[in-house]
């Protein structure tokens, strides 16, 4: 809320949006629009109330502010609390479902803000801003009359029911519930709600329970005073139904700190929009509303036909089934002219691109798919080859198709217009390929990653996945296309009228996405995540992935020679351990001889019978002086390496660039870090000579020099921002070796001479704090017993106290609000914070790491979207971003420059979003390779 948008003098009205389309409905008889059918009876009737609200208060009455707050879609945070609540609740009246985007539509028809948070009930919203107006000096009125809003009567706050005309205040209040709004809560907790399925106190009504609060003053002093109940039956009830009675309490306790971003001017009364009003009643068909309407504002009456209209409500999401069967193939240039038309006629566009493949530095492109309106979208083949579902087919084209550079002369225009916007699922692929083809796709929106900046750590976010959960459809799947194993083909076999399906459906999909989550932004706080962190890294990212790194081959060869007679000797020396050969690959046999042969202790057998032989099990057995395990692990190190990077990298290095090019997932990790996929280069291991030896096949150009800038021990540093540790801070600004300066303030050490054992351990501690390190994790990393590891942690804690304040605050956040935040408001969900079992700690470490390394994750994204204007001016390339570390190629003439240019864009990221009490140390290294350079 902005300074002094809201104060003394003025009266904001908070329209209970949902709880007057429900009146509506049922107050009403049945209307349906003449024209196709649609039911817009509720719709009516709430357009009715909302003029009534906005016209018929006058003097004092009369709101200065404004909004109206509707239930979001989904569950909330009390289905969490009690997976029961509203359990019983019957699904809405089949006619009504279609009405409520309508009630939206009209509310922003009218000129009126609106308000909805997912995950959150609209009493909650109503309460928190109720509350903020209050403190704020106005007088607060809450157009409802559920009684659950009227624990929120009193010190400036009334309600108001519409329907009826009747103010509710205090009087009100006692008269309904027996007692004061202060105490309404605790009535409700015991009578609880058959409606809502809050349990309650079994036979206790709101008189009893109002007898009862009256007679002990509040709802703990009863429970805790319960055996002296002289009822039997009823103290019995208090005294086994107590747990159950709390958990009542908090479903019915309104928030009153709901998470939300707005502004209350936003919220400041307007006379409506004469032509957006009126247009959106002449497509309801309201025609006595239009009429009187339009006498209020000074025009004249709009003529509403009988005959069907094709105009839609601006901004209405209508129901529009999906039908494969409709979409449009685009076979010629008049049909493909027009659908251009249609584009800047609509101001945006769903676009997608049908390919050869996935990889799109060497993929073709087979067609393109474009819609503008919900289930009107259309394909348009372009190199679709004869012998269609043949594997074996010509390279013929088929018939029928545009030419591909005829195609594309029509469509770039449109593409690179920057008044039109291309919406994508993962645009960052389609811009690729365009880019190939000499189209500059901008500007962009990415449902993906609306999707991510709302819902990151709920669920995954493709578009499968968010089209079945958000548009309730099961879309066409690429196997039943393409086929599976030897006899799967590519889509340029697919034949055309099976390709329209499901290419079009996935622009139809897009468009329906993009519509659903762009407006929920703002509601959901998260606009600028998504508009300053997730969009503008898309072409960062795409023109680092293009650039790509040059890797040396031979290398790469020598070292998957070299890996196989390393693995060849440690197999005969674990053989020799085990007194037997055995296939060291296989967990089966390994486990026979650990556990069954050797006796070793710690064996446990899974489901199948085989004994578990992951890396936990045999690092505890290498920990206690067993060498069999710890060759098997040196094993396992080396074999992964020679796979995954030594093998793998050089099926990955392009033909034509001699380079290989990664590809980085923006929404793969709940905290905003970057995933690197094919091939994945954030994963070699960092300190082990052979991850180095990897690094060294990472090379530059001839008369060019990699360079590395890597943040320096920025998630310490920001730990030390968020806790508030004053040792760690200053000690940061004064450049001191954190490190050493934690081992001396834990062991009471000097830092000068200090032995580099004991800073070890600190340096452990440091960093595994931040990831929730327990005893047992420490003890593994530093070789050491348990008890003692537990005793460094508890002498840390001690010594830093915030940093335990800090998780306490962050867990029990975690929990009342399922999600924690970045420092730039990233949210990163923690729905299962409140999980038992193992899965307790991992979920609470999490949600205490999330901000940390979120926080870290954000900063280097600030600080990549902000680096192509930094270094337009340099020869210079941005190729890899590595976890904290980003590598560019610079000639060696330039690399000065270059070096300062990018220190101080890393090192001023946060600025002017957040200023962090500790500053931000880049450290930089140039090298022929990689390694060299880091």
């Amino acid at each position: 809320m902005s300074e002094n948008s809201i104060g003394r003098g003025h009266h904001i009205h908070l329209i209970d949006g949902s709880g007057f389309i429900f009146r509506a409905y049922h107050a009403l008889p049945p209307l349906t629009r003449k024209s196709d059918g649609l039911p817009v009876g509720a719709v009516s009737g709430f357009c009715n109330m909302l003029y009534k609200m906005v016209e018929d208060q006058k003097g004092s009455d009369a709101p200065t502010h404004l909004v109206v707050v509707f239930d979001a879609k989904g569950k909330t945070f009390r289905s969490d609390i009690y997976p029961e609540y509203k359990a019983n609740r019957p699904p809405a009246p089949e006619d009504l479902v279609p009405q409520f985007p309508l009630t939206r539509d009209a509310t922003r028809a009218f000129g009126l803000a609106q308000i909805e948070k997912t995950g959150f009930e609209a009493d909650d919203i109503i309460a928190t801003l109720a509350v903020q107006a209050r403190d704020a000096g106005a007088r607060v009125t809450i157009v409802s009359s559920d009684k659950d809003l009227m624990q929120l009567v009193g010190d400036g706050v009334e309600m108001y029911d519409a329907m009826k005309n009747k103010r509710i205040g205090r009087e009100q209040v006692e008269e309904k519930f027996g007692v004061g709004p202060e105490r309404v809560i605790d009535v409700q907790s015991l009578a609880g709600d058959s409606v809502d399925n809050v349990p309650g106190a079994p036979g206790i009504g709101i008189k009893t329970a109002a007898l009862l609060i009256n007679d002990y003053g509040d709802l703990d002093s009863l429970l805790s005073r319960a055996e002296e109940i002289k009822q039997p039956k009823r103290r019995q009830t208090l005294i086994e139904k107590a747990d159950q009675i709390r958990i009542s309490r908090d479903l019915v306790t309104l928030k009153q700190d709901t998470p939300l971003e707005f502004d209350f001017s936003d919220y400041e009364v307007k006379a409506p929009d004469a032509d957006t009003v009126l247009k959106f009643l002449t497509e309801m068909e309201f025609r006595t509303m239009s009429a009187r309407i339009a006498s209020k504002l000074g025009v004249d009456a709009p003529a509403i036909p009988d005959a069907p209209s094709a105009v839609v409500a601006a901004g209405a999401m209508p129901d529009v089934p999906f039908d494969p069967d409709k979409y449009e193939c685009v076979r010629d240039l008049g049909a493909l002219k027009s659908w251009v038309d249609k584009i800047y006629a609509r101001g945006y566009v769903a676009f997608d691109t049908e390919t050869t493949g996935l990889n799109e530095m060497v993929v073709d492109l087979v067609g393109i798919c474009l819609s503008v309106e919900p289930g009107e979208a259309c394909y348009i083949p372009l190199t679709h080859k004869d012998g269609e579902g043949d594997l074996f087919g010509g390279d013929n084209l088929a018939e029928g198709q545009i030419p591909l550079e005829q195609a594309l002369e029509i469509l770039r225009p449109v593409l690179q217009d920057p008044s039109i916007m291309k919406i994508g699922q993962n645009i960052k692929y389609d811009t690729k390929i365009m880019a190939r083809y000499d189209v500059a796709i901008a500007p962009v929106d990415d449902t993906m990653l609306l999707s991510y900046a709302q819902h990151g750590g709920l669920h995954n976010h493709g578009m499968d996945a968010l089209a079945e959960r958000y548009l309730d459809h099961k879309p066409i799947s690429i196997k039943t296309l393409l086929g599976t194993g030897k006899s799967a083909i590519t889509f340029d076999r697919v034949p055309i009228v099976d390709a329209v399906k499901y290419a079009a459906e996935d622009a139809d999909i897009t468009l329906r996405l993009w519509q659903k989550f762009k407006p929920q932004l703002h509601a959901a706080g998260v606009t600028q995540v998504y508009e300053t962190l997730e969009r503008p890294l898309i072409p960062v990212l795409a023109n680092m992935e293009m650039n790509g790194i040059k890797v040396d081959r031979d290398h790469l060869s020598r070292m998957s020679n070299n890996f196989a007679q390393k693995m060849a000797g440690l197999e005969t020396e674990i053989h020799e351990l085990a007194g037997q050969e055995f296939n060291v690959g296989s967990p089966k046999q390994l486990g026979e001889i650990l556990f069954d042969k050797l006796e070793l202790p710690g064996g446990k057998k899974g489901k199948t019978g085989a004994y578990s032989t992951g890396v936990d099990i045999l690092e505890d057995l290498a920990a206690e002086g067993n060498d069999l395990p710890a060759r098997v692990l040196d094993w396992r190190q080396m074999s992964k390496l020679k796979s995954t990077y030594t093998d793998a990298l050089q099926t990955h290095i392009n033909p034509d660039t001699g380079r290989v090019h990664t590809s980085y997932v923006i929404s793969g990790a709940s905290t905003g870090r970057l995933a690197s996929t094919d091939p994945n280069l954030q994963n070699i291991p960092v300190r082990s000579d052979a991850g180095r030896q990897i690094r060294e096949a990472f090379v530059a150009d001839a008369g060019n020099v990699l360079l590395s800038l890597d943040y320096s021990q920025i998630e310490l540093r920001i730990l030390a921002h968020i806790a508030e540790i004053d040792a760690l801070k200053q000690a940061f600004y004064e450049g001191q070796d954190i490190h050493a300066l934690t081992a001396s303030q834990m062991f009471d050490v000097p830092i000068e001479g200090m032995d580099p054992m004991i800073r070890r351990q600190a340096k452990a501690i440091n960093f595994g704090v931040i990831y929730g390190i327990s005893g047992f994790g420490l003890a593994r990393n530093l070789r050491i017993p348990r008890k003692e590891a537990q005793s460094f942690i508890d002498t840390y804690f001690e010594r830093f106290p915030g940093i335990r304040t800090y998780m306490d605050k962050t867990v029990e956040f975690a929990k009342q609000h399922k999600y924690v935040e970045t420092l730039f408001g990233r949210k990163i969900h923690t729905a299962n914070i409140d999980a038992k079992g193992p899965q307790a700690g991992f979920s609470k470490r999490a949600a205490i790491n999330a901000p940390i390394q979120g926080t870290a994750a954000d900063v280097i994204r600030r600080a990549m979207v902000r680096m192509p204007a930094a270094i337009a001016h340099l020869p210079a390339k941005m190729l890899l971003q590595v976890h904290d570390e980003l590598i560019f190629e610079v000639p060696k003439e330039a690399v000065a420059e270059t070096t300062e240019v990018v220190r101080g864009v890393m090192e001023n990221a946060c600025e002017p979003v957040v200023k962090l009490d500790v500053p931000l140390v880049v450290d930089a290294g140039t090298g022929a390779n990689w390694a060299e350079a880091h």
